[in-house]
């Protein structure tokens, strides 16, 4: 039997297919609910014109604080030296690609095509960024583990029924039969390869230093962002409180394929802020200020850094 060579390729074009309709479909709906709440929205915008420049002036520092961080959680996944204006250069050009294509999509293409320009194989550049992603997953739960007794009460798991939990178990454990045959196999060579080089990097302590105080600081300084916009827009609501709650935010967010989290996100911040006492008005004023230094701004300037590492042959 002659093997169907254009079996792979074919079912990763239908791949993202799928994932590119379910991002539009999410972005449409996105759409609908900030048409719906279109007031609210702008009562958002015009109090974060008014708010305190000094806290957003803080508030933007730490923006690009999380690109320096972001490249010193890369260097740290990778154990030869990586050229550090360049990493840096490219961790900006790699937030602007991640809100252009869904689930991380840019951000990984991007990194990718830096580590073989700096000389590693596909296959070891594509296990670095997994090293970095488990890192950066781990350390995210950890603060949240961390903040969460100081938060009494904040996070609350839903109250579900019997035979809602049932139908939830039923279907991890039908869709577990189905995907177990085909994709265990390569899960398991996928993970034994970056455990492997987990416990390579943690033979060099300056290799794992540089990826978990990376990893911190970037989970750490995207917090800031929030807590600094919250505190330029007097929303009522403690530090640790506004940190804990983007955490939560971010990583339900981070379970539906939007370019960046475009959609996803904003909801679940302002929903999580709402939730917590913040008036709407303000909460979609802190959302707003969030993105506009962490997306919106950096958004040009990230396409034209990636544009120049393109044409430089870095990329």
């Amino acid at each position: 039997m002659v093997p169907n060579v254009n079996a792979t390729p074919v079912a990763g074009r239908r791949g993202v297919y799928w994932q590119t309709a379910l991002c539009l479909a999410l972005l449409a709906g996105a759409g609908w609910l900030l048409r719906r709440h279109w007031p609210t929205v702008e009562h958002g915008a015009l109090r974060l014109a008014v708010a305190d420049q000094g806290w957003l002036l803080v508030a933007a520092l730490a923006a690009m604080g999380t690109w320096a961080s972001s490249a010193l959680a890369q260097q740290g996944a990778v154990a030869r030296r990586l050229p550090g204006g360049r990493l840096v250069a490219a961790q900006f050009a790699a937030s602007a690609a991640n809100h252009l294509l869904p689930a991380g999509l840019g951000a990984g293409a991007v990194n990718l095509r830096f580590l073989m320009r700096c000389g590693l194989p596909a296959g070891r550049g594509a296990s670095a960024l997994a090293v970095k992603a488990a890192a950066g997953a781990v350390v995210r739960l950890v603060l949240i583990a961390v903040l969460a007794p100081a938060c009494p009460g904040l996070l609350r798991i839903p109250h579900l029924s019997v035979g809602a939990l049932l139908a939830v178990t039923a279907a991890a454990g039908l869709l577990v039969v189905l995907t177990r045959a085909r994709v265990w196999a390569r899960c398991r060579g996928a993970v034994t390869a970056v455990a492997a080089d987990i416990r390579a990097l943690h033979a060099r302590p300056v290799r794992a230093a540089a990826l978990w105080g990376g990893s911190l600081a970037f989970a750490g300084l995207h917090a800031l962002v929030l807590i600094a916009v919250t505190r330029a827009v007097e929303l009522p609501l403690s530090p640790p409180r506004v940190a804990l709650l983007y955490l939560a935010a971010s990583g339900a967010a981070a379970l539906l394929p939007t370019p960046g989290g475009l959609g996803s996100l904003d909801a679940a911040l302002a929903v999580a802020l709402t939730a917590s006492g913040a008036p709407p008005a303000a909460a979609a004023s802190a959302v707003l200020g969030y993105r506009l230094l962490t997306v919106w701004l950096p958004l040009l300037p990230g396409l034209l850094v990636l544009g120049l590492l393109v044409r430089r042959r870095a990329l």
